[in-house]
């Protein structure tokens, strides 16, 4: 019956769920395509029908969990205090929810933010960035940001979340509680936004940082790449 199931469509994501269980009981590498394949009760050629790869179905994993942290902290902004009307209190609940996100499951998180785990041709619907750019949008627009502070914020709020969330994930430093990580994720971001609002900004404007997803949105045509947006 599972055979005739996966036979009919559902095989695909058999092993991209197969695959994340295998990723948090063995960490990104200790598995195998063959595994994969085994756990859906196919042989490994049924799921080259699918993934030419192993790389290639992590390459899918990656996407599809990053679609999902997308989703989660579009949900986190809007359940944000006063109704998550407070562009400020939106981009304080993102960070939290970033942040327990990568505690919660590290394995996972340390997947997809390895290099190469996406590239130019990844489509990620909602993307984590582009939900992070939307919210800095709102803050900006409330008067938050000035203009010459909003072009590549993305980056740098980004690299202060993920600094804290490799912090915690490997041990390098510990809180008591949820809470406490909670406070100190508020630290982060009001900080970072303030240190944003007061920045000198060059007068030829900061050098621009590139990653994977920005080079889809400039279709990888070079030279092209957006320098006042930056998103994973």
């Amino acid at each position: 019956m599972a055979r005739e199931r996966y036979h009919h469509g559902d095989l695909r994501t058999a092993l991209l769920d197969a695959a994340e269980a295998l990723v948090r009981e063995r960490g990104a590498d200790g598995w195998s395509l063959r595994e994969a394949s085994a756990r859906t009760g196919v042989s490994p050629s049924a799921a080259y029908h699918h993934f030419a790869s192993r790389d290639a179905l992590v390459h899918a994993l990656s996407e599809r969990v990053l679609a999902r942290l997308g989703d989660r902290l579009i949900h986190a902004c809007a359940a944000a205090p006063s109704q998550g009307a407070d562009p400020l209190q939106r981009l304080i609940a993102l960070g939290r929810s970033y942040i327990r996100w990568a505690v919660e499951d590290p394995a996972v998180a340390r997947l997809v933010f390895r290099a190469g785990a996406t590239d130019p041709d990844s489509v990620v619907t909602p993307h984590p960035h582009e939900v992070l750019g939307a919210e800095l949008d709102r803050f900006a627009a409330a008067g938050g940001l000035s203009a010459a502070a909003r072009p590549g914020a993305e980056f740098t709020v980004w690299a202060a979340l993920h600094g804290l969330a490799v912090l915690l994930v490997d041990g390098l430093v510990h809180t008591d509680d949820e809470r406490a990580a909670d406070l100190q994720v508020e630290r982060l971001v009001r900080a970072v936004l303030a240190g944003l609002t007061q920045e000198e900004t060059p007068s030829a404007g900061w050098p621009a940082l590139r990653s994977a997803h920005t080079r889809r949105l400039a279709g990888r045509q070079p030279g092209s790449e957006p320098t006042t947006r930056g998103k994973r």
